[in-house]
């Protein structure tokens, strides 16, 4: 704790006489980020740092497993989080990203874990379908690696839940955003996106356009799809 203290200390004088300029810029107009990333809390996996985003350019919402609670009438804070980036900030995209070795994720191999925190159990039922998912289609997975893909599952059971709130449906609708599943590999840097045109996760290479979960193209205009049932 004393190093993060002694960074925060510097961070006037090292860091913000760079940015200065930006940070006033931010200050006097306001945030207008691009995006809403939802992602673990694990002190491992840094949104900023993965994206190398400058302040201003990332709206962020961090928790155990990264989980979107399927929309209900009940507040909580990651629903709050995307109704205000979609609502108000007009994010054009949002990013669920898992990661490996999840602690979150470990827990539904080992359940006895959580005996002692009932909110940690509870809020990871979220995450049910995709450990079903994972129990029914990979049963003879190794430990490690049946974490891998419960972290992935997960991420498309998110991505699901993220579709049920109001206004990422209306935005879908109207064409104005694009879903995107990552998963970070924290041993060696490497993000998976899911593609959602073929349902599996391509390792992003910098090299060819990023796969995207649901692009605001194929999600708009409904009146598209009526017409084409008439």
């Amino acid at each position: 704790m004393d190093n993060i203290l002694d960074r925060a200390g510097r961070f006037r004088g090292e860091i913000f006489e760079r940015e200065s300029a930006l940070y006033q810029s931010l200050a006097r107009q306001g945030q207008e980020p691009k995006a809403l990333m939802i992602s673990c809390a694990d002190s491992r996996v840094v949104p900023e740092l993965i994206t190398q985003a400058r302040p201003g350019d990332l709206f962020v919402c961090r928790n155990a497993g990264n989980i979107v609670p399927p929309f209900s009438q009940a507040n909580g804070g990651v629903s709050s989080a995307v109704e205000y980036a979609v609502m108000a900030l007009k994010v054009r995209d949002i990013v669920v990203c898992g990661h490996s070795d999840c602690g979150a994720m470990k827990a539904f191999l080992h359940p006895e874990k959580l005996a002692e925190m009932p909110n940690v159990a509870t809020w990871l039922r979220h995450a049910h379908a995709a450990e079903c998912v994972v129990s029914a289609a990979y049963p003879s997975l190794e430990e490690a690696a049946k974490v891998r893909a419960l972290a992935m599952e997960n991420v498309v059971t998110q991505i699901h839940h993220l579709r049920t709130h109001p206004s990422v449906a209306a935005a879908l609708a109207q064409g104005e955003l694009s879903l995107h599943g990552w998963f970070f590999e924290i041993e060696n840097g490497t993000i998976w996106a899911l593609d959602g045109a073929t349902g599996r996760f391509a390792a992003v290479t910098g090299n060819d356009p990023l796969p995207v979960a649901i692009s605001a193209r194929e999600a708009a205009a409904p009146e598209t799809r009526w017409a084409a049932a008439q």
